[in-house]
């Protein structure tokens, strides 16, 4: 079972900021080693996006496949319904529902409460009622969220170099 989900400003954020391919090899390889022990995983519309790119995030997501980027399986469908009703429920005006149906967010925190992993986003809940924010949707679906360096921290993840300067 996956304990986290990644949702795609993970991945983006991490290559454009703080984890560069060309500078932090270390986090994308934990992300592969984590994804082998089956603790860290994101889903198929999250590797949809990351793939559409023409960089080196496109490149790495392509070669990771259905094990990185999970597919919607049984237990999903009905997560759906719940998360659809939440949505539809909870104030946000009906342009923030249906974007929020449309886009991959709908189908992580779907198959969070599916298969009760904890949400990675770089997202921070928001009172608004004009955007559909993925924390806000994990509140009101009673699933845990955390930034990727709450989970770095939680794992214990290190990126570290010996004293030569190679990473050990």
């Amino acid at each position: 079972m996956t304990d986290y989900l990644l949702d795609a400003n993970v991945f983006i954020q991490a290559k454009n900021l703080h984890y560069g391919f060309d500078f932090c090899p270390a986090f994308w390889d934990w992300l592969v080693v984590q994804n082998e022990a089956g603790k860290v995983a994101s889903i198929e519309k999250v590797g949809d996006e990351l793939r559409a790119g023409e960089d080196a995030l496109a490149t790495w997501a392509a070669q990771r496949g259905n094990d990185f980027f999970l597919r919607p399986d049984d237990a999903v469908v009905p997560a759906l319904g719940t998360a659809s009703g939440w949505v539809s429920g909870s104030g946000y005006q009906p342009a923030a529902v249906a974007t929020f149906l449309q886009v991959a967010d709908y189908w992580l925190v779907a198959h969070a409460l599916a298969h009760n992993c904890i949400v990675v986003t770089h997202e921070v809940p928001a009172d608004t009622i004009y955007k559909v924010k993925i924390p806000n949707a994990c509140i009101g679906l009673g699933l845990r969220c955390m930034s990727p360096y709450d989970m770095l921290r939680l794992e214990r993840a290190r990126f570290v170099l010996d004293p030569v300067g190679q990473p050990v």
